[in-house]
């Protein structure tokens, strides 16, 4: 509910102490103070200059300053922290998007209630930090978004991101899960170290310890020199494990000493190691069922789940479609100004998305090669669809050739696993190059592969993969 803003009130006349006055005014974060009544009886230099660079702010309502809201947060759909903190009767903490001279962003607020001599609530002090890793408006980079469903998960992020906490995050394909990842580690106090990427999915498992742990000289055949593993490299930093859920049964228990002890030790060496390390870790399995089937070890899950955050697919926000589409096209094409027809849109939202925003990206790649002026329509977004659709009835169906070799269509009852799975093993029989022009012969990411190659071996009756 936003509407234009209010005639200020006049300045409130209440006996504020004079060293409370000169107490915010010289901390460096901006800081207001505000009575029961939500009025501002004063603000410090750093609030007037990010908030309300040319206009007064004493005696105007902080939901009005901020939000252009015309009622208190709470009843205008926001999470209020003086109603919070009325009920709790202590300090709150909320992630507000606030009203700048830039426009909208997105602002820590931490409230502190200051009690009278009655011990009532008398004053309340807020202090705002601004939250760089996200954004309510297109950006070249960095989390877009403000539904409802973002801001719950950027709500966690900012919670969790200045501890050392490990975190899960948890969420389909294509939503975004390094990116968020890449937050925590920037909004960190080890955001200027180290941030090292191990894409589990893609680690054979003779290779796994090796390429995490390190090895020492001569510690297996081809062990020519010794070499620095990724836990090491990413010493004073965060470690991001992307799909935990691929890590082999055999890794995973070396894995949780790293992570009870914070020691480890190369490859062909007895020497014990220590780590400073954060971890943070994602996944699209359903860890909690692999744990019940024996595939992924419990003590394990729990140590990677100390603060687990799901991340919305783009079915649940889809308020932010225009948003993302506009900052996708912005990042696809520099330099090239280019805009999406309200019909464009309309017809984007129509579409379900079961790739997320990766998939929303593809789209708008497939769009912007299809235009030849400044503005996307509906029926090139149609055409751009289409494209993607042609392999949905068979997605992993690869080149012409594998194509014209697979076997005949499973029959009637087979499930889209099993379906899939034998349309993989026939692009395999027909590709003879790498994995990676085979994953992009075959439409996916080289992960996406390397993940469902490991599915196949695990499921097949007729032993590894080829190559």
């Amino acid at each position: 509910m936003r509407t234009d803003p209010p005639v200020p009130l006049p300045a409130p006349r209440l006996d504020v102490p004079a060293e409370l006055v000169s107490f915010i005014e010289g901390l460096p974060e901006p800081h207001i103070l505000f009575d029961r009544q939500y009025r501002i009886v004063a603000a410090n230099a750093a609030y007037r200059s990010a908030f309300a660079p040319r206009g007064t702010v004493i005696g105007r309502t902080c939901y009005e300053v901020s939000h252009h809201f015309s009622v208190p947060c709470d009843q205008a759909g926001e999470s209020c922290p003086l109603a919070l903190s009325r009920r709790s009767g202590q300090r709150e903490r909320v992630l507000h998007l606030h009203h700048t001279p830039q426009g909208e962003a997105y602002v820590n607020i931490e409230l502190v209630p200051l009690r009278d001599a009655q011990g009532e609530q008398a004053f309340f002090i807020e202090k705002m930090e601004a939250l760089p890793l996200a954004r309510a408006q297109p950006a070249r980079q960095g989390l877009i978004g403000s539904a409802p469903a973002f801001r719950d998960m950027l709500g966690l992020v900012a919670r969790v991101a200045p501890s050392e906490a490990s975190v899960l995050l948890l969420g389909e394909s294509g939503t975004g899960k390094e990116l968020v990842a890449r937050a925590v580690h920037e909004a960190s106090a080890r955001a200027n170290k180290p941030w090292v990427v191990v894409d589990c999915a893609s680690l054979p498992e003779s290779l796994f310890e090796s390429e995490l742990f390190g090895h020492e000289k001569g510690a297996f055949t081809g062990a020519h020199m010794a070499h620095v593993g990724l836990v090491e490299s990413a010493s004073g930093g965060t470690l991001f494990l992307d799909e935990v859920g691929d890590i082999p049964l055999p890794m995973q228990v070396k894995l949780l000493r790293l992570l009870e002890s914070g020691t480890y030790r190369r490859v062909g060496s007895t020497e014990l190691r220590h780590a400073d390390v954060r971890l943070v870790s994602a996944t699209h399995r359903d860890l909690a069922a692999m744990v019940a089937q024996g595939r992924f070890r419990e003590d394990l899950y729990y140590r990677l789940s100390t603060f687990p955050i799901a991340l919305p697919p783009l079915r649940e926000r889809l308020g932010d479609l225009p948003l993302l589409a506009h900052a996708l096209l912005e990042r696809l094409t520099p330099g090239r100004p280019l805009s999406l027809d309200a019909g464009a849109v309309q017809q984007l939202a129509r579409h379900p998305f079961p790739g997320n925003v990766r998939e929303l990206r593809n789209v708008l790649e497939r769009a912007v090669l299809l235009t030849d002026g400044d503005h996307i329509t509906a029926e090139t977004v149609d055409r751009a669809l289409s494209v993607g659709l042609l392999r949905r009835p068979s997605p992993l169906a690869g080149t012409a050739t594998a194509a014209a070799e697979a076997p005949s269509p499973a029959p009637t009852g087979a499930s889209l696993r099993q379906t899939e799975a034998q349309a993989l093993r026939a692009a395999l029989q027909a590709h003879h190059g790498s994995r990676e022009a085979l994953a992009a012969a075959l439409g996916i990411s080289v992960r996406t592969l390397y993940r469902k190659l490991r599915a196949l071996d695990e499921d097949g009756e007729d032993g590894p993969t080829p190559g």
